[in-house]
């Protein structure tokens, strides 16, 4: 697998609707695509109109896996873009880790 950024813009209203739709990304990728697709992290963005967005970094095999799960976890996609390499300057800032449901 290689590393992928997906760019979703304006997708929920809240940091709740965020949280259920990590919730539903992480039971899609770990449960029907474990193989294809990893998620490894997201960056929660504000907008500036109200709405959030997200970057999310992913393993996957390919843009069409990540398509197909973000399609199977109704989340939008706005662009997937290959990374050709990660430079670290500094470990990102420690925040709360915020628990993802579990689907049931």
């Amino acid at each position: 697998m290689k590393p992928y950024v997906i760019i979703r813009r304006g997708g929920w209203r809240s940091e709740a609707e965020v949280a259920h739709a990590a919730a539903r990304s992480a039971a899609v990728g770990d449960e029907q695509m474990p193989h294809e697709v990893r998620w490894l992290r997201s960056y929660i963005l504000d907008e500036g109109d109200g709405l959030l967005g997200t970057i999310c970094v992913y393993e996957a095999t390919g843009p069409e896996a990540l398509r197909r799960h973000a399609l199977l976890a109704g989340l939008p996609v706005d662009e997937i873009m290959p990374v050709a390499e990660t430079v670290v300057v500094r470990p990102d800032p420690v925040s709360v880790p915020v628990p993802v449901p579990v689907a049931a």
